[in-house]
């Protein structure tokens, strides 16, 4: 794998199998799995078909493969008056981790927040994911404890 090159690139409808496949995977890295409920068609409906759509993507290509995928959406209305962006998911392929893919990824999705005039990119990431943590703050992004997340399921 280390001659491999990788193309960062915008998610197109064709890439809907494989980015589910991806996003499933990270349903069971996380532990979520029982109840993941997309499938491909979603991907290709709420993701590519839809105007506009809920959400968007980057992918990491090698060849005809997707090796990492970043999920993301806008969010239009901030305190700041500008908008910004959620990361949803940011998950790499077990078999090309180490290769920088998620840097790439990451520094793809800033220069889309920059295109689109965001004031910045929000995510969570689990509190046992200590690689993941340790990734982003390589980064620079920096926790925010300013706010505590609470959901209310319906």
């Amino acid at each position: 794998m280390a001659d491999t090159i990788i193309k960062i690139r915008k998610a197109v409808e064709a890439d809907s199998e494989k980015i589910w496949v991806l996003m499933k995977e990270l349903a069971i890295f996380e532990e979520y799995i029982a109840v993941f409920s997309i499938t491909p068609q979603i991907v290709r409906e709420r993701g590519f078909r839809k105007n506009p759509p809920d959400f968007y993507c980057i992918v990491a290509e090698d060849e005809d493969k997707i090796a990492g995928i970043l999920v993301y959406y806008f969010l239009p209305y901030t305190a700041q008056n500008r908008p910004a962006i959620y990361m949803k998911e940011l998950y790499v392929d077990e078999n090309y981790r180490g290769q920088k893919i998620g840097e790439q990824l990451m520094n793809t999705l800033k220069k889309e927040a920059e295109l689109n005039n965001c004031k910045q990119i929000k995510w969570t990431v689990a509190p046992w994911n200590e690689a993941g943590i340790k990734f982003y703050e390589r980064l620079g992004a920096k926790e925010n404890r300013d706010w505590l997340n609470f959901e209310l399921n319906l």
